[in-house]
């Protein structure tokens, strides 16, 4: 049997990173991850490969340069929800792009006018599993299936299979990186978290992901969450005062494509 790896965000705000670090180390924690810095450095200069344009940026988003802009990801998991056509309608007033790690079972199938919406308004769709089971406790055709389903589901909605998964709580490993390159998967961890799940208080959660933020970071948040949509207009607006430009998880990693298997991680 493989050595299992577990990964989790690596970006915290400073009270917290003994903390994480300790816990990291005494789970014997490594993983091999490409920054969206050092993604974009790789791809520099390569024929073909262009920058991130308008598809994907939102309604009347301009075309940006991640290198030269300060550019930041807002990332929302295991949904869509009943509080999804919300978020949307705030993004579009935004004009700000986001990508939407989505569940199969009880999400995507419950909502698939939802998913369609976020395909139709370019937002990025991405894959967050069938049933929220963490992959590396999974063997290599269990881990296909939670992928896979969600894969045809959203192709089935939209017309294209996602391009990019988030492993529940971050745990992969190299089975989960085998069989993610198999589907054509790059996986995506994240730099600033507002632990959502554990409260409704949407001025705690602004104040923990604007502590957090920082230039090509990845914000997870959920919204299927009571207090979490509630948080964003406030998050957009003080990034936007702070100067970030907002852009999608592949648009982040442009002029580079995301690469199947790989673990992307600010």
């Amino acid at each position: 049997m493989p050595s299992r790896t577990y990964t989790t965000g690596s970006r915290v705000v400073p009270a917290l990173a003994a903390a994480l670090t300790l816990a990291l180390a005494l789970a014997g924690c490594s993983v091999d991850s490409t920054s969206p810095a050092d993604a974009r450095s790789d791809a520099a200069g390569s024929d073909g490969k262009p920058l991130a344009s308008e598809k994907g940026q939102g309604s009347g988003a301009p075309a940006f340069d991640c290198e030269k802009a300060k550019c930041i990801a807002l990332t929302f998991d295991a949904g869509p929800g009943k509080d999804t056509p919300e978020l949307l309608d705030h993004l579009a007033k935004e004009k700000v792009p986001a990508t939407f790690f989505l569940l199969g079972k009880n999400h995507v199938l419950k909502y698939p006018q939802v998913v369609r919406r976020l395909a139709a308004e370019g937002h990025e769709v991405a894959n967050h599993t069938w049933t929220h089971k963490r992959l590396d406790k999974l063997d290599k055709e269990e881990i296909r299936a939670e992928l896979g389903r969600t894969q045809d589901a959203i192709e089935e909605i939209t017309g294209e299979k996602p391009r990019l998964m988030r492993p529940p709580q971050g745990r992969t490993d190299d089975e989960v990186k085998a069989v993610s390159k198999e589907l054509g998967l790059s996986q995506v961890l994240w730099s600033a978290t507002a632990k959502d799940y554990s409260t409704t208080d949407s001025e705690l959660i602004k104040k923990r992901i604007l502590d957090q933020a920082g230039r090509d970071g990845i914000i997870l948040l959920h919204d299927i969450y009571d207090g979490t949509v509630p948080a964003v207009p406030g998050i957009i607006a003080e990034l936007k005062k702070r100067g970030y430009t907002f852009v999608t998880v592949t648009q982040l990693l442009a002029p580079a494509a995301p690469e199947p298997g790989t673990v992307y991680r600010p």
